[in-house]
């Protein structure tokens, strides 16, 4: 559509991981609080973390920090974490490029486990990053309500000939995971790591445990937003309609909810989580939508679309209610062959504004073009009442009903219905008009003992032919 817009207002949000808790606590109600937060560690422990690193060796460095940092995550609400190591089973040399085990799997409370598998590793190996991302698509056991995230910390890039960027894809699109962090130690590889996944600088050995900390405030971050459907003058007055949030990456669907004006008058307030890229769809009629959505941390985040509606009411004109309660007209956009919606007869619905083309489903089909809805106004569309005819025949045999028309040649006898053989009545609501029934005893094998008559159908009222 032509509008697509995204805002953000400061609101704070939480960067240490001491008061992740905290925000947990805070989250609305609906939002966040009934979703478990799976969060995959894959740590280096390759024979380069024995390297010097300021004050100590890399391996010493991160692991303080690292298990200072897990152990006040013990006890964090809607959190289950787990530990998959790399090149800490096979010395180096030789090059041992499926050297990767989960040392420690998903389950709740068990960062005390991972805090000691941590104290005992021992770098060793090489640094197969792409076949370790490969494997942790194991490691996330089926949940209905999870959000799995993986935190990958390494001082190298893959040594092994595998393709990182082609592993993380591989867990985003099938959807086992969002995209990974990174946190590099002791030097920038953030060109390396820039398709995998959101890269943190640990240069120096003060960056590593601010890093960490600002990895899990994010992995386990909700943030608000409001969608504006936007009427004709640009205000975010339209609303009652369902909205669908889809991952852009996998295509699975993440959020459905019916847009609502709160109680002040506003667009109500969504949490959601912030580490997708999201393609949204307002189910109007047509859609609109707005892809490759991202939001911000922290912020309030404003989602625009123009969604000007009006509603259109298709009414037969004197008609009795059994004449006309089942009678189907397909909508489309003008000009387009797709259909849009089916809408019965009586009935009003809503569209976004514009121009359309109305198909009624009657006999003879009636098509009416270049039908305006606009904004905040309802279209009527009227349509004549039809008449009955009350078919009866004497035996079985083959029948069909023409329009009778002006046009000259070919055209002048159209086809709109042919009777069941063994149908002996039939009863047709028919658009005012001349008609013919053409027929044909079955056993009668000449083509001679067709027989045809020509009638007229009034506006309410009921013509009776019998053959």
């Amino acid at each position: 559509m032509k509008k697509r817009s995204l805002h953000s207002g400061w609101l704070g949000f939480c960067l240490s991981a001491t008061v992740v808790a905290a925000c947990l606590a805070g989250l609305p109600a609906g939002g966040r609080a009934q979703t478990t937060n799976r969060v995959l560690l894959i740590y280096d422990a390759s024979n380069s973390m024995n390297a010097r690193w300021q004050s100590d060796t890399k391996m010493a460095i991160s692991k303080r920090l690292l298990m200072n940092i897990l152990d006040s995550l013990q006890g964090t609400p809607n959190l289950q974490m787990a530990l998959r190591v790399y090149g800490h089973q096979s010395q180096y040399p030789p090059l041992d490029c499926h050297d990767t085990r989960l040392e420690v799997p998903f389950e709740p409370n068990n960062v005390a486990k991972i805090i000691h598998s941590i104290k005992m590793l021992k770098p060793k190996g090489a640094t197969p990053i792409a076949y370790a991302l490969e494997q942790a698509a194991n490691d996330f056991p089926p949940c209905d309500n999870c959000r799995n995230l993986i935190i990958l910390i390494t001082d190298g890039i893959e040594e092994c000939d595998g393709d990182p960027c082609a592993a993380s894809a591989y867990l985003q699109t099938k959807g086992i995971t969002l995209k990974p962090f990174i946190i590099g130690i002791g030097d920038n590889f953030s060109t390396s790591f820039q398709c995998v996944g959101e890269y943190y600088d640990a240069s120096k050995e003060e960056d590593f445990g601010r890093a960490f900390e600002v990895v899990i405030s994010h992995a386990l971050d909700h943030t608000s937003a409001q969608v504006n459907l936007l009427d004709e003058n640009g205000e975010p007055t339209e609303t009652d309609v369902n909205m669908t949030f889809y991952d852009h990456v996998s295509g699975q669907v993440v959020y459905n909810y019916v847009h609502t004006i709160n109680y002040r008058g506003l667009p109500d307030t969504l949490t959601l989580d912030p580490l997708r890229v999201y393609d949204l769809v307002v189910h109007t009629r047509p859609a609109v939508r707005a892809d490759s959505l991202t939001l911000h941390t922290g912020t309030h985040n404003i989602i625009g679309l123009d969604a000007p509606q009006g509603r259109l009411q298709i009414r037969m004109t004197g008609s009795r209610t059994n004449m006309a309660k089942s009678l189907a007209c397909i909508v489309r956009r003008k000009d387009s062959a797709q259909t849009l919606h089916v809408q019965y007869v009586n009935d009003i619905e809503k569209y976004l504004s514009g121009r359309y083309d109305i198909e009624i489903l009657s006999l003879p089909r009636m098509i009416v073009r270049d039908v305006e809805i606009r904004p905040r106004q309802t279209t009527t569309v009227d349509l004549p009442m039809p008449g009955i005819l009350a078919l009866s025949r004497q035996g079985d045999g083959c029948a069909s009903l023409y329009q009778m028309t002006d046009k000259a040649g070919t055209d002048k006898e159209q086809l709109i219905h042919v009777f069941g053989e063994t149908s002996r009545m039939e009863t047709l609501y028919l658009q005012p008009g001349r008609y013919r029934v053409v027929n044909r005893p079955k056993y009668n094998l000449r083509t001679t003992a067709t027989r045809d008559k020509e009638f007229t159908i009034e506006a309410g009222a009921t013509t009776k032919i019998t053959l």
